[in-house]
């Protein structure tokens, strides 16, 4: 049996009926953490010494496009159109399924080096089906703990390369069958494509097509304002479509009605705030989680715009909620007294809250005996690691990836000193940098520029929507 044991750190479970160890040790055995305690002598294990470190839960991401950590940073000033327009129009049909294969890959590795050691994959890059298998041998490659969600998105509707809608969900059957006839590191999930933006029968035929494999379902909600497009809310809760195996991403827009159907049916909620704030979505939507019961997950959503680190979205999650539960006291000439949300709920959005979300609470989430080991360590040397007076605001104000020393998964070292295990970092870089500038080449070649925004996107999106949206609506009339 492979033991490890994990001496003398700050342990923060993240278990309640456990909580924390100012002094720990924690013994994994065969990938699954067996004991957590004081103390834990006379074990024979491999020892790693985490005196001076926190110990704790590999972060959880519930909606990353992890395929998009080729083009890092290139949304820096784009809006939502010039994202739909320029990476889901433009640049997504430039890949070829070694970038997709190699962007996962990346950006898995971006992940697991900051301590995230499970994503939820929105995969919707699959452009053909080398383009799937690509998407899932990158995560394989890399070593994560992820939903692979796959995506029927069609960035190229003029000269598609998979045909109609029913191939593709023939390949996403291919996939389950190929890749996830057992129980590994990969689970199986579907990235419905946008409400309203295709037929609403083909919508319909991706959720059938989940629930008949037991797969996860994210969707894109409510995040596109003056237009239904992301909408549907009320006609899929008609038609009895929403489920507690759906994870909503964002729903900004969603009013009470929305929100009261997601949180009966037992939907979970991913905010990625980042992205939110900068690309005009409005407010990120953890009043609503807390009005209506729902807890509340963080995700990066896209590389190509901010950091792909969870550390970023705790601080910039948690100063905004504060902001937001106390502007009311400000706007009538005073100051609150407390802080309404605090550094240990923060870190809940990134574990346990977000292990429940995605299906695996029973495997992740928490350093709790019979769980998975997947684990990191986080300090060291680095000056803003001290002092280390409170270590959940620690962890959430001054924490960085390079503060993350030691990441576990399923109890297999991938990081360790701070670098990553067995990645040749100087070819991996030159790979990415070789085959972000061949993408772009090929755009240039084909006379198109970036973001490539036609005037009044949404406008013209949302007229044809709307006739998609009347399909709907009809349908959950006709089911009542």
């Amino acid at each position: 049996m492979a033991r490890t044991l994990l001496r003398g750190g700050h342990v923060l479970t993240m278990d309640p009926a456990l909580g924390d160890f100012p002094g720990g040790d924690i013994l994994i055995e065969d990938g699954v953490i067996a004991a957590v305690a004081p103390s834990l002598d006379g074990v024979d294990a491999e020892v790693i010494d985490a005196s001076g470190h926190l110990v704790l839960p590999g972060l959880i991401d519930t909606h990353r496009h992890t395929w998009q950590s080729l083009t890092r940073g290139i949304c820096g000033d784009w809006s939502l159109a010039d994202y739909f327009f320029g990476i889901r129009m433009t640049i997504s049909p430039a890949y070829t399924a070694e970038d997709v294969r190699l962007g996962n890959r990346l950006g898995a590795l971006d992940a697991l080096n900051a301590g995230v050691t499970t994503l939820l994959d929105f995969s919707h890059c699959n452009n053909t089906p080398d383009h799937s298998d690509g998407a899932v041998l990158g995560l394989q490659e890399a070593g994560i703990r992820a939903a692979f969600c796959y995506g029927f998105f069609e960035s190229s509707p003029g000269n598609s390369k998979f045909g109609e809608h029913s191939a593709r969900i023939a390949d996403f059957h291919r996939i389950a069958d190929r890749y996830f006839a057992s129980d590994g590191l990969l689970t199986l999930g579907v990235s419905l494509s946008e409400l309203f933006c295709l037929p609403w029968e083909q919508t319909v035929a991706e959720l059938v097509a989940a629930r008949e494999r037991n797969a996860l379902i994210v969707n894109h909600a409510g995040d596109v304002w003056g237009s239904v497009m992301c909408d549907g809310y009320v006609e899929l809760d008609a038609l009895g479509l929403l489920g507690p195996d759906m994870v909503h991403v964002h729903c900004n827009k969603f009013g009470d009605t929305e929100w009261e159907a997601i949180a009966r049916s037992g939907g979970k909620i991913s905010i990625s705030v980042e992205t939110e704030l900068n690309m005009s979505m409005g407010r990120p939507v953890f009043e609503r989680c807390r009005r209506h019961g729902v807890a509340p997950t963080l995700s990066a959503d896209v590389v190509s715009l901010n950091s792909g680190d969870l550390w970023h979205q705790m601080r910039f999650g948690l100063g905004f909620t504060r902001w937001e539960s106390t502007e009311a006291v400000n706007l009538a000439g005073a100051m609150p007294e407390s802080v309404t949300t605090n550094a240990k709920e923060a870190l809940e959005w990134t574990t346990v809250n977000a292990a429940h979300a995605l299906g695996l609470g029973d495997r992740i989430g928490s350093l709790t005996p019979g769980k998975r080991a997947d684990v990191q360590l986080v300090g060291g040397g680095a000056v803003e690691q001290h002092p280390r007076i409170d270590p959940y605001a620690t962890l959430v104000f001054q924490t960085t990836a390079a503060d993350v020393r030691t990441v576990l998964v399923d109890g297999r070292i991938v990081k360790r000193d701070g670098v990553l295990t067995g990645v040749d970092m100087p070819r991996l870089t030159e790979e990415a940098d070789s085959a972000a500038e061949a993408i772009l080449g090929r755009i240039r070649d084909a006379g198109q520029e970036l973001p490539g925004t036609p005037p009044g996107a949404f406008a013209t999106a949302d007229a044809a929507a709307r006739e998609i949206y009347a399909d709907a609506v009809r349908a959950a009339k006709a089911a009542q």
